[in-house]
């Protein structure tokens, strides 16, 4: 039997679990997945791996409309996605109706490679809701096979993965057979920073916020860490840190555990708060944490 591999590419609004998808697809906790809208910024590649075959999955942002250059770096992500699938994976759910981003979509609509319409969510809700949303989604992307599923119940991942392995075109692998993503340690490192920070801050704080590692020193059993987390404004810097420092160290005690379950080893992290000011509208800014504004 010949060997098969290919990129496959998942797309969809905010929240309609494309992070939580990713995670189970891989077998890796790759992607942060939390219930707050635009929780992934970039785009993240997991790499899974058989015998016989390599899926290059990717992670991207949710679809909007962009009010400040974060979020047009953002689509620009998503777009992209769509330029180099060999098989395209575009998430919904019970929830969302298919006129929203009817840009996009016409873009989905246009491809020619195979697109899996994966309907999210399906323990929501019952047969009849289900059918109803087959039939509207059909009428918007004809081409497209759909597939309901629910990620949080692992329901349908098996058939989704079985139909992506058929579709794969035949090819050696992209990359080593040990490695199961592009990105380096570093970049996990403010992931995971960033995903409790989402989960502990509210309002506009956790959109205002960008980590960046200044130190990775990995040692054989434990790692030292120094990152320090932006905000736009000395009043957020204030929150983020909290009365006494309570909030900040409560986040990276948090985020100090994940970090060594992550890397199996002993975390000694620092965390630092700057104020970048409006650094979400800023190329500069914007340039030197990593996102692609072109």
């Amino acid at each position: 039997m010949g060997h098969k591999a290919g990129f496959v590419n998942i797309v969809g609004n905010p929240n309609v679990g494309k992070s939580t998808l990713m995670n189970l697809l891989v077998g890796e906790r790759i992607s942060i997945a939390t219930f707050k809208a635009q929780t992934t910024r970039h785009r993240i590649m997991g790499i899974l791996n058989t015998e016989d075959m390599q899926i290059c999955f990717s992670d991207t942002p949710g679809v909007l409309k962009p009010n400040y250059k974060l979020q047009e770096s953002m689509l620009n992500f998503s777009e992209s996605a769509l330029q180099d699938a060999d098989v395209l994976l575009y998430v919904t759910d019970m929830v969302e109706t298919p006129d929203k981003n009817a840009d996009f979509l016409e873009k989905v609509a246009k491809l020619t490679v195979p697109v899996l319409l994966l309907i999210n969510k399906i323990d929501m809700s019952n047969q009849s809701e289900l059918t109803a949303k087959v039939e509207a989604w059909h009428d918007v992307l004809p081409k497209a096979e759909i597939i309901p599923i629910s990620a949080l119940c692992k329901f349908n991942i098996d058939t989704v993965l079985k139909r992506i392995k058929e579709l794969l075109p035949d090819s050696p692998p992209y990359f080593g057979k040990d490695q199961w993503t592009d990105k380096p340690v570093r970049f996990f490192v403010t992931e995971i920073l960033r995903e409790k920070i989402l989960l502990y801050y509210d309002k506009e704080i956790p959109y205002s916020v960008e980590v960046v590692v200044e130190e990775f020193k990995e040692e054989e059993h434990s790692i030292h860490i120094r990152a320090v987390i932006y905000v736009e404004r000395e009043s957020q810097k204030g929150i983020v840190i909290g009365h006494k420092g309570v909030a900040l160290k409560k986040v990276s005690t948090e985020a100090r555990k994940s970090l060594a379950r992550f890397f199996g080893k002993s975390i000694y992290l620092e965390t630092f708060v700057k104020v970048d000011k409006d650094w979400r509208s800023s190329e500069r800014a914007l340039k030197s944490f990593g996102y692609k504004l072109d």
